[in-house]
């Protein structure tokens, strides 16, 4: 498995190597540098792509579930002004997903966040600030950050979070020990819709109903018309397909708080 501690291993057995093979004058330089663009390369692609869990393990899919159900999960909530229409329609159509939230955007919106408690949705942590360098912040930092959306939640609702997904789908080394202190569980996804970004509705909705099955997760974002719009149409496709969307801890049989 490609993982942050295997591609270290490998890289102190290659540097052994070397060194005994520059030693005896049968290789240059250059491989050096060529093996640590190598290794950076893979670095920072794992650092952006959760799903080959490369610094920390995280669950995605689970295709060997038993029934035919699906995991649609929302990130960057809540958001008064989308997450109510969210709401709306998975209670029309009896369907239960996961919120990840932003610490910073449910202060003021405990009436909202109860009201996704007692519908039936479970949520998780998604960083308090959310902020474009999170990637680049201390573990304290990151530890802070993490318990100080913990505490907001759990001052709102009485709820204790287990779940959590990191912020742009990045990890790193920081990120996962603070994870590992906080005794988190991590969450990826199997389908990324890709709806903030500038394309269509018609080709968001394509990219996940091309492709989904059961076992599935979907990343969407309740932080615009576009998603919501698209929502009502999956949820129209998924009743059609007979599969029905719950919580990511009742896929994965895993508990969602503390």
């Amino acid at each position: 498995m490609l993982t942050f501690r295997n591609v270290n291993i490998i890289a102190r057995v290659f540097l052994l190597i070397f060194a005994l093979l520059k030693v005896l004058g049968y290789i240059s330089f250059l491989w050096l540098f060529v093996f640590g663009f190598v290794w950076l390369t893979v670095t920072i692609i794992g650092s952006f792509h959760i799903r080959w869990n490369y610094f920390l393990k995280a669950k995605h899919s689970k295709y060997d579930v038993d029934n035919d159900v699906v995991a649609l999960t929302f990130d960057d909530g809540l958001n008064a002004e989308f997450t109510p229409k969210v709401l709306k329609l998975l209670k029309q159509f009896n369907a239960k997903a996961t919120f990840f939230l932003i610490g910073k955007n449910i202060e003021n919106h405990s009436e909202l966040l109860n009201e996704m408690i007692q519908q039936g949705h479970s949520i998780g942590n998604h960083t308090y600030s959310h902020s474009n360098n999170f990637g680049f912040l201390k573990t304290v930092e990151v530890i802070a950050d993490l318990q100080q959306t913990n505490a907001v939640v759990e001052k709102l609702v009485g709820l204790k979070m287990n779940l959590y997904r990191p912020a742009f789908g990045v990890t790193n080394p920081r990120i996962s020990r603070a994870v590992q202190k906080l005794n988190l569980t991590a969450i990826g996804w199997s389908i990324r819709s890709l709806d903030t970004t500038k394309i269509s509705k018609e080709k968001v909705l394509n990219k996940i109903t091309n492709n989904i099955k059961k076992g599935d997760v979907v990343l969407l974002h309740d932080t615009s018309d576009k998603t919501v719009e698209v929502l009502e149409q999956l949820l129209l496709f998924l009743e059609k397909r007979n599969l029905k969307s719950v919580t990511i801890d009742q896929l994965h049989n895993i508990k969602a708080y503390a």
